[in-house]
Parts: structure tokens; C-alpha cells; sequence
């Protein structure tokens, strides 16, 4: 029976990778192996009778209202021009600078993962926007096209960001498993709010990681980098200071109103992306970008893209039940807490399989698929709960940039121009990829970076 489990795992992989609809390969491959089971009583049917309080659990989640919440600011704000705005602003503030284009690239990728959290969509707008610009300055274009790729996944890690959401939620249901079968009946709670305070310091550390290696860059090869010439510089510093604050005060304006609501303990995560909707309205109008066929395209894109998580959400459901009922948790148990080296090894397999899987799946089947089943195991060996969700983010956002199936390396791949070869593309993101695992290792050997600031704040 508990090879049952492995092959309906298998089986769930190939049918992936043969391009099957993620949500209706997860619930359809497990219901047939669990008829397949049922027929050769390995399996019991009873399993299948929690489905109906599993779905309606998703249906009454109110952090999951934060989904099409979070997913209608950052379309919002895509739509109104905002990017662009914040790019032209940053390249004149910065341009007189070697590599002043890439930093500002980098800080305005830093804005928008905060303002948007949705990773293909900046690292189009920003490969739209700014890689003609950079390529026209005379940049390297393996440089232009792995500070593109790595600023955009930045969306991952710095909150608001979905994955920290939906990473959340799953984890809290792990987590309250754990204590419970650790005999605590009365569980402390881990909630989404814990994990964006916990992803502020590490997001920042990427940033901060990233400007480095640029600058760095730009003083060891300044001819890959070079700073705009000074007679297509902005010379008249009253309206630069202007540009300034009329594109950079209302996205930050909207991040320090969601994230200090919720930080300040006046919101929930839910009631602060409803914060966050409403002020990316406003922004949008401000832009003279709220127009009523924009607001249909927001509408149907928040439409898809939330009925997208939601479905796969259920399947992931009907996938979990059946794995259960085969005993694969057990399996896997058994399989962690017997290697070597306990914990340690333990995390580092499961974070070993997670960044490979994340070369050929999303990180919403990940979520939904493999932290249920390892979560609850981890969790029971005593591992901090938000330092476990923040290192997942951070592995997750790493495979988004890993050739050869890096999300992020095909995003950018749809919008370049035919001059940028796939390999420029993956030895840009060379460097950037082991900054990354830097991070990972940083916070791996000093948990603090994740879990000091909400032992402060919260």
C-alpha cells in the first residue's frame, strides 16, 4: 500500500510534465488510484468522506480572501503605468552612476515585488520597460538580463507577497497537526501576518546582496555597466525632485499602509489587502489610468488567476486524502526522522527536493502539494515554524531563477528581443542564483535574520 503512495506521486509528476492541467491532474489521478486501491481493498474509502469539510474549510478560509485581494492591487498597479513612472524617475536619479540603471532596475523590482507579489508579471513589465534601455546604454546583456530575472522573483520573498500567503495557510494547518500530535491541545497559532514580518529582514538582505554584487560589477568592469552620458542627463534638480516624489511617494505610500496595518496589529492580513485593492484604485486614478475597460481587464486577470488557486487548492486536497489513505505521510515520516544527522538532514532533504521540483512546477503545487505532507514532520522536530516558511520562500524563489527551467528565465525569454540568446539569459542568472543560496545559507546558520523581528514586533 505504501508503494501505492510513491506511484501515485510518480504518476501525478509525469502527468505534469506532459502538460496536463496542474488542479485536474492532481484530483483526477488521485480518484482513479483511489478506485484502483478501493477495488484491491488497499484503500479505504472512508478517506474520501472528509473531502466535503476539506472543500468547505477553503471556502470559509478568511485568509484566503487575501488572494484575489493581494492579486487585484498588483494588476491594478501594473495597468497604471506605475513601473514605467518609477523606472524613469530611478534611471535619473541614478544614472549619473556606473550601473545606475541596474541599481534603480533592482529598486524599482524591490517596489513592485512589494507592491505587486506576482513574479511573472514584474519580470515582464520590467523586461518590457527596461531591458531596451539598459541593452541601448551599452550594458552587458548578461548582466541586464539576470538583474531583470533576479529582481523580479523578488516578489517571492518581500511581503505582501501570495506565496507568503498561501505558504502561510498551509503551514498553519501543518503546524497546529504537529502540536496536536505532540499531544498539545491547545496549539499555539501561526498566521500569514507572522510570515511577512519574518520575510521583511531577509527580502531586504537579498536587495541589499544584489546592489552589492552590481556595484561590485560596475568598479571591476565598468565598461559592462556604463553611467548615462551627462548630455542626456536630467540637469534641472527642482523638477527631478518633483518626478521624484509624485512617482515614488504613492507606491510607497500603499506599502507602509498595508504592511503597517498589519505589523501595527490594526489589520489582518485580509482586512490589509482590501487596504491595498482600494489604494491601488486610487493610485490608478491619480495616474488618469482608471478607465472602465481597464477595470474589466483587472477584473477578469484577478478572475483567473484566483480561480487558478483556488482550483488547484481543491485538488491538492483530493491528492492529500488519497496519499494519506495510502499511508504515504507515514512513509515519509518514517524516511525523515530515520536519516542520518536528524534535523539538519532531515531540512536539508526536504529543501534539497523542493528546489528541484520548483525547475518544472509552480510554487502554488508545491505549496499546496508537498508542504502539507513534509510541514507537519518538520514541525514535530521542534523546527521554528516561520524560519521553516521563510527558508521555503527563498528555495522556491531560487528555482524560479535556475536554468534550465527556471519560471522566470521563460518569462523574461517571451519578451526579449531576438539579439538576446537563452544562454546570455542563463549565464546572467549565474551570479544572482548563488546569491540566493548565500541568503538561504545565511539564514539557515542564523535563524534571527527570520524570526528576531516578530519575537519584537508581534
Amino acid at each position: 500500500m505504501e508503494y501505492m503512495a510513491l506511484l501515485l506521486f510518480l504518476f501525478v509528476f509525469i502527468f505534469l510534465l506532459l502538460g496536463y492541467p496542474v488542479a485536474l491532474t492532481l484530483a483526477g489521478t488521485a480518484l482513479a488510484f483511489a478506485a484502483l486501491g478501493n477495488y484491491a481493498e488497499s484503500f479505504d474509502a472512508a478517506f474520501l468522506e472528509a473531502l466535503p469539510n476539506r472543500l468547505y474549510g477553503i471556502m470559509t478560509n478568511q485568509t484566503l480572501i487575501a488572494v484575489p485581494l493581494f492579486v487585484f492591487m498588483g494588476v491594478m498597479l501594473e495597468k497604471s503605468r506605475v513601473a514605467e513612472k518609477l523606472l524613469d524617475t530611478m534611471a535619473s536619479l541614478f544614472g549619473p552612476l556606473r550601473g545606475g540603471i541596474g541599481i534603480s532596475v533592482t529598486l524599482v523590482g524591490m517596489l513592485l515585488a512589494a507592491s505587486t507579489g506576482i513574479v511573472g508579471a514584474t519580470v515582464v513589465t520590467m523586461g518590457l520597460l527596461s531591458l531596451p534601455t539598459m541593452l541601448k546604454r551599452g550594458y552587458d546583456p548578461k548582466i541586464a538580463t539576470g538583474t531583470i530575472c533576479a529582481t523580479g522573483t523578488l516578489g517571492q520573498i518581500i511581503p505582501p507577497s501570495i506565496v507568503l500567503v498561501l505558504l502561510g495557510d498551509v503551514l498553519s494547518s501543518a503546524y497546529q497537526q504537529a502540536q496536536l500530535d505532540q499531544g498539545i491541545f491547545s496549539p499555539e497559532p501561526l498566521s500569514v501576518g507572522d510570515l511577512f514580518v519574518g520575510a521583511l529582514i531577509p527580502g531586504l538582505l537579498l536587495v541589499a546582496l544584489y546592489l552589492l554584487y552590481l556595484i561590485m560589477i560596475s568598479i571591476i568592469k565598468p565598461q559592462s555597466m556604463p553611467a548615462i552620458p551627462a548630455s542626456e542627463r536630467q540637469h534641472d534638480k527642482q523638477q527631478l525632485i518633483t518626478n521624484i516624489l509624485n512617482s515614488l511617494l504613492p507606491p510607497v505610500g500603499l506599502i507602509v499602509a498595508v504592511l503597517g496595518s498589519i505589523i501595527g496589529g490594526f489589520a489582518t492580513p485580509t482586512e490589509a489587502a482590501s487596504v491595498g485593492a482600494f489604494g491601488a484604485m486610487l493610485i490608478a486614478f491619480q495616474q488618469q489610468q482608471l478607465k472602465l475597460d481597464i477595470l474589466k481587464q483587472v477584473m477578469q486577470e484577478t478572475t483567473r488567476v484566483t480561480s487558478m488557486v483556488f482550483l488547484i487548492f481543491i485538488g491538492a486536497s483530493v491528492f492529500s486524502l488519497v496519499f494519506r489513505g495510502f499511508g504515504g505521510d507515514e512513509l515519509v515520516e518514517a524516511f525523515l526522522t530515520e536519516l542520518p544527522g536528524g534535523t539538519f538532514t532531515a531540512i536539508f532533504v526536504v529543501m534539497l527536493v523542493m528546489f528541484l521540483l520548483g525547475f518544472v512546477l509552480d510554487f502554488i503545487e508545491i505549496t499546496f502539494v508537498v508542504v502539507p505532507i513534509v510541514g507537519p514532520i518538520l514541525l514535530a522536530m521542534d523546527v521554528n515554524p516561520i524560519w521553516l516558511g521563510i527558508m521555503i520562500a527563498i528555495n522556491l524563489q531560487t528555482s524560479f531563477l535556475t536554468p534550465p527551467f527556471g519560471f522566470a528565465l521563460f518569462y523574461l525569454r517571451g519578451v526579449a528581443p531576438a539579439s538576446i540568446s537563452t544562454m546570455d539569459i542563463y549565464k546572467g542568472v549565474a551570479p544572482f542564483i548563488v546569491i540566493q543560496l548565500l541568503a538561504l545559507a545565511m539564514i539557515a546558520y542564523w535563524p534571527a535574520l527570520a524570526t528576531w523581528l516578530p519575537s519584537v514586533i508581534l
